[in-house]
């Protein structure tokens, strides 16, 4: 850790942990509820754990997000945080919101929770991944606004790189498309087309140059390539990212009343989608193999390699699979939606998060550039029981998909959507033994930190 200031991040990646956790708890508790429907009812319904579930993915994701750009915007700028305390402040407000929303989840009903919270007043509440209630997602954006306040006061008084900048777009692009979120039109489709402003151009758009920017960053730390080198990759990766991403939100309007045109461009730049991904499995490929020297946190080098294949294979392949609109007609909405989703997410933004925080936290308590090597041999057995049962939970997810696909909407004899559901049962319960596997990965994971701690790295 070269600047004191960046000892803010810690916070946030203590925070994005525990989310984690209790995000996988959830899910585990909603594959139960899949092959034993009253599981934990009433108390948790399933609407209520999924709930529950996307909303701590999302959560968790900003807090690493955050913590990544406490940490590596100081260390770009070659210059202390601007306001330290700002960023504890936000992050206890950010943390509290975030808390008391899950908490009011599950325990008042949602109906009464948007009673109490000012949705009559202006009505945001009800949608998809965009649950919380309207003052929670005024919270969301004044932490928000602080954080850019924050870190673009820090890149403006320090070293301007092509990182910090591609980190501040993406991170300004994230606040902006969140604001649509308070859009909520009474027409459904126009409800609909907005709504996938946020969602899509989130995950598909203005987060991939967050994952570039953090990518680069822990490449350049570990692998002492030139960064004219790294900076140029980038530009060509987040450009490809930034035209097929932003375009590509058209496979998501194929069925939901707008023009027809929109199978045409949203089926060839959704296509498209995969090649920014591969370009990035082929830079960090790249990098390493051109490194300098051997860094000492190998663990750190495995995450950002394994985060470049996953977010190809879950974010490219699989999004790829049923992205065209004749192949989108019969599997939208099924468990192939769900397969792409999981394996998606994890690879593009979980494992870059773990990857920040495999490389900084080690610095951020107190070691000089890793954890022991003992440390590092748990962590990778993290890496994989979880990297491997992700694997495992997508292959289920997609067999089960193209069942659903056949026995419900291709065959010339359509079975009933809980008749189908009961025949998958199978895959339902290979993917909960799965998802067991992930989260004694990810307890693995925590628990490297706790491994080794007196001991000293090796220092190449």
């Amino acid at each position: 850790m070269k600047y004191q200031s960046q000892a803010v991040a810690k916070y946030y990646f203590i925070a994005a942990i525990a989310l984690f956790v209790g995000q996988i708890l959830f899910g585990l508790i909603m594959g139960l509820q899949y092959v034993m429907g009253d599981f934990l009812f009433p108390e948790i319904p399933f609407n209520v754990a999924r709930m529950v579930h996307t909303n701590l993915l999302i959560v968790w994701l900003l807090f690493g997000f955050m913590g990544s750009a406490y940490y590596l915007v100081p260390e770009e700028a070659e210059t202390e945080l601007f306001s330290p305390k700002l960023a504890l402040i936000m992050f206890w407000v950010f943390l509290a919101a975030g808390v008391l929303t899950i908490l009011g989840y599950l325990m008042v009903p949602y109906a009464t929770l948007a009673d109490i919270t000012g949705n009559s007043l202006l009505p945001t509440m009800g949608r998809e991944f965009l649950e919380q209630p309207t003052i929670t997602k005024i919270g969301i954006v004044v932490v928000a606004l602080a954080f850019l306040f924050n870190i673009g006061m820090t890149a403006l008084k320090g070293r301007k790189t092509v990182i910090t900048l591609v980190l501040l777009i993406g991170l300004l692009g994230l606040a902006v498309f969140f604001l649509f979120s308070f859009y909520n039109p009474i027409n459904l489709v126009k409800d609909k087309f907005y709504w996938w402003w946020v969602v899509h151009l989130w995950v598909e758009g203005v987060w991939e140059l967050i994952l570039g920017a953090i990518l680069a960053f822990v490449l350049i730390k570990t692998t002492g390539v030139d960064r004219e080198v790294i900076e140029k990759w980038l530009y060509i990766i987040i450009a490809m990212s930034l035209i097929t991403g932003i375009i590509g939100t058209g496979h998501h309007y194929y069925w939901i009343g707008t023009p027809r045109y929109w199978q045409w461009w949203g089926s060839i730049f959704s296509a498209m989608e995969p090649i920014p991904f591969f370009m990035m499995t082929i830079f960090a490929f790249n990098m390493v193999n051109q490194r300098r020297r051997n860094h000492p946190n190998q663990a750190a080098v495995l995450w950002a390699l394994g985060t470049s294949v996953m977010a190809f294979l879950g974010a490219g392949v699989w999004g790829f699979m049923h992205t065209l609109a004749p192949v989108n007609y019969y599997t939208h909405g099924t468990q192939i939606t769900a397969a792409h989703g999981h394996l998606a997410f994890f690879g593009a933004y979980v494992m870059i998060v773990l990857t920040m925080i495999s490389y900084a936290m080690p610095m951020l308590r107190g070691r000089e550039a890793a954890n022991s090597n003992k440390s590092q041999v748990v962590e990778m057995w993290s890496f994989w029981l979880m990297t491997v049962s992700m694997v495992f939970i997508t292959l289920f997810l997609t067999g089960a998909g193209i069942a659903q696909v056949y026995l419900q909407r291709y065959s010339d004899t359509p079975q009933a959507f809980m008749v189908v559901q009961e025949k998958l049962a199978t895959f339902y319960w290979m993917r909960e033994v799965a998802g067991v596997v992930f989260l004694i990965g990810l307890i693995t994971y925590i628990s490297s930190f706790f491994v080794g701690g007196k001991e000293a790295e090796e220092i190449a």
